[in-house]
């Protein structure tokens, strides 16, 4: 009991931290925009760099934290119909969820129609540019390569999720299969340095209140609080969407988890603040496998889900695509029928799997859609000066998407300990 009490005070601490941090980030960003404008640019370039120092410590730790848990929680499922069982639901709920995310994107902008009451200027055409470099129409061949990794250790240093996750199933597999004269010695040094990498979670992410500071004070200074009003319209209407999302995923956790839902909120309330501050959820992945674990997640069961979540489970990013696509397209009067709609809904539901590890992910796939449905794709320098803001929403909304899940596929195979992990 006194572990558990000082481990929820070092966790409130880290709360609180994190939301002063971002109250002084909007104070002087305001400050430096109001009565230093001329040093913006400068100031933002280097205040950012305390967010960069943050999201970098945590992507050193990402690949080989993913490739260690998922080997050691599929080689310790010695049973292989279990594997393919946990993947099988796991890979439903992805696919129901993120179904479910794109139609709410779909419905609510139709609703909205953001696009017809608001012109915005376009702000930022040199970094739209650089996003119609970047993207391409979808490709099979794009997506296969994407996903199988060439090489291990390309895939480590790029931080390829996907292509990890793919590697470590078939490695896990292989001592799953070996038997544990073989393998447990393996499974082992895995298990140390997974739980090694665990420790090192908890000092980084006393760096998070740095991070949220500078990352909120870089965009406030460089944008100024108009950035709050001149897209009031579409932050508005997309919030509400993400609002009427976080409803359906809380009620359909309530009723898989019941009042334990609350707990599981609790207990990763320090995640999702965390994503939003950074707009990464990607940062928070080590804290949350540590939060899964102690609301009472079988740690097999997270090891192997939460990695593929990542790739596959971004309900705040689904929603997103369809929602930004149609907006662009309101904006420039380009009327598309319903079934146009549902087409661009599937293409999208193609197209995001596998490519959340590129920078600005979401917009890349938003542009190669456009092109491929006659939209003009440099509107999406319409949404660039606000995207931060919308991907604080959406980042935070990935994060509990997959916790949902995760914890959710533990309770339908009866591994959710009641009690919580261990304090």
């Amino acid at each position: 009991m006194w572990l558990y009490i000082k481990f929820m005070k070092g966790q409130n601490k880290l709360f609180i931290a994190i939301i002063v941090a971002l109250l002084i980030g909007v104070g002087i960003g305001g400050i430096v925009h109001l009565q230093y404008p001329e040093s913006a640019k400068p100031f933002s370039d280097n205040i950012k760099l305390l967010g960069t120092v943050f999201i970098r410590l945590v992507q050193m730790i990402i690949a080989p934290l993913v490739f260690t848990t998922l080997v050691v929680g599929i080689a310790k499922m010695s049973d292989i119909k279990m594997i393919g069982r946990v993947g099988t639901k796991a890979m439903l709920w992805f696919i129901t969820a993120s179904l479910v995310s794109l139609f709410i994107g779909l419905i609510l902008v139709n609703w909205l129609e953001p696009g017809h009451v608001t012109k915005l200027p376009i702000q930022d055409a040199a970094s739209a540019e650089e996003l119609l470099k970047t993207s391409k129409g979808f490709s099979l061949e794009d997506f296969v390569k994407h996903i199988i990794p060439k090489s291990l250790f390309e895939a480590f240093a790029t931080n390829e999720v996907l292509q990890i996750v793919v590697f470590s199933i078939m490695f896990g597999v292989a001592l799953a299969n070996l038997g544990d004269d073989y393998a447990q010695p393996v499974i082992k040094i895995f298990d140390v340095i997974a739980h090694a990498i665990l420790k090192m979670v908890g000092y980084i992410m006393w760096v998070a209140p740095l991070g949220v500071l500078g990352s909120i004070a870089a965009v406030v200074a460089l944008n100024g609080f108009k950035i709050f009003t001149v897209y009031a319209i579409y932050l508005r209407d997309f919030f509400f969407a993400l609002a009427i999302l976080w409803l359906v995923l809380l009620l359909v956790g309530y009723l898989i988890l019941g009042n334990r839902l609350f707990e599981l909120l609790r207990r990763i309330k320090s995640p999702l603040l965390i994503a939003f501050s950074t707009t990464s959820s990607e940062a928070v992945f080590p804290k949350l496998v540590e939060e899964l674990e102690r609301f009472g997640c079988n740690n097999r069961v997270v090891s192997f889900i939460l990695p593929l979540g990542y790739s596959f489970n971004l309900d705040g990013s689904m929603m997103y695509m369809t929602f930004a696509s149609i907006f662009i397209a309101q904006i420039y009067g380009v009327e598309m029928t319903v079934g146009q709609q549902i087409t661009m809904l599937l293409v999208l539901m193609l197209t995001s799997k596998g490519i959340a590890g590129v920078p600005r992910a979401s917009l890349v796939i938003i542009v190669a859609t456009c092109s491929m449905f006659g939209i003009p794709p440099e509107g999406i320098a319409l949404i660039l000066p606000i995207d931060h803001f919308c991907d604080m929403g959406r980042s935070m909304t990935n994060v509990l998407g997959n916790a949902l899940a995760t914890s959710a596929v533990s309770k339908w195979e009866g591994q959710l300990d009641n009690h919580g992990g261990d304090m």
